[in-house]
């Protein structure tokens, strides 16, 4: 769907004259200090999905090279420091969250990243051992969250949070080094295990 200038326009008049709906935007992450759902940034301006898409764009493009960023996932957009701040923005850190993580966390945070969402089933079988310890630490450190398994309630999907994406100094997934390909890869992972899985049980 297009949107044209004059919805654009528009909508600026909803919000009067002084303020613009990119600036509008811009002012409710800055207020919230967390992530945001979309659709409620959406009716707050007033606006149907395909303009708050245009206004998000719009607002993402004019902070380039401002030491602040977009960060978002499919529901969610949150401001944070932009990645090419991170050098100064670790200096003021006096505790770093990879330090932290071990190499077991970091993988798991891996492999969620690349399949943009697992359960912990699939990321036990791409890493080869248990991993609860590894998702409660990722949880506590709020850089995942889990959600039920559209394709079974008894399971608990885990996806990565904004907290997540800014970490790790991109804007969305699809953003990771080599995606396409370790997303294929780890897939396969997951399938050659499942059909293990299936067979073994006939």
């Amino acid at each position: 769907m297009i949107v044209s200038t004059r919805q654009y326009d528009e909508a600026s008049t909803i919000l009067g004259e002084m303020i613009t709906p990119p600036a509008a935007l811009h002012a409710l992450l800055y207020a919230a200090g967390e992530p945001v759902e979309k659709k409620q940034l959406a009716k707050l301006l007033e606006l149907k999905d395909a303009e708050f898409a245009m206004v998000l764009k719009s607002l993402t493009d004019s902070l380039k090279g401002s030491g602040v960023a977009i960060v978002e996932t499919e529901t969610e957009v949150e401001l944070r420091t932009a990645p090419e701040a991170s050098i100064i923005v670790k200096k003021l850190r006096e505790d770093e969250l990879a330090r932290d993580l071990g190499k077991g966390s970091m993988e798991t945070l891996a492999v969620i990243a690349y399949q943009s969402g697992a359960t912990r089933s699939e990321v036990d079988w791409v890493r080869g051992v248990n991993s609860s310890a590894s998702l409660r630490t990722l949880l506590m450190r709020g850089l995942i969250e889990g959600h039920d398994d559209p394709s079974d309630k008894r399971r608990i999907r885990y996806i990565l949070t904004t907290e997540a994406l800014a970490h790790l100094g991109i804007a969305r997934a699809a953003d990771l080094p080599r995606a396409e390909e370790l997303s294929a890869t780890t897939q396969a992972i997951i399938e050659e295990k499942e059909t293990q899985t299936v067979e073994a049980a006939a």
